[in-house]
């Protein structure tokens, strides 16, 4: 084990998702393999390939980049740049 894998794993969750959302990464949902583990038999390894299946594939994107939009444009009355290259 690496020599900063050590130091984080001295780290609070807490304090680990505040670094992140610091760093503008979204952290207030995130999935575990306790969410898999609550509803299958399965182990670690299988656990974390559902997760990355499920969360990664083009319908689910598909939705997240459509929840995006709705609550930017209808509850936020965000408008939508026209370059949306960054």
């Amino acid at each position: 084990m690496s020599k900063e894998i050590n130091i984080l794993q001295g780290q609070s969750t807490e304090d680990l998702m505040a670094e992140l959302k610091s760093r503008g990464k979204f952290v207030d949902n995130l999935w575990t393999t306790e969410d898999v583990f609550g509803k299958f038999n399965c182990t670690e390894d299988e656990a974390q390939e559902v997760l990355y299946e499920a969360l990664t594939n083009e319908v689910t994107m598909e939705q997240i980049w459509f929840a995006i939009r709705f609550h930017a444009e209808y509850e936020f009355e965000l408008t939508e740049k026209d370059d949306t290259s960054y």
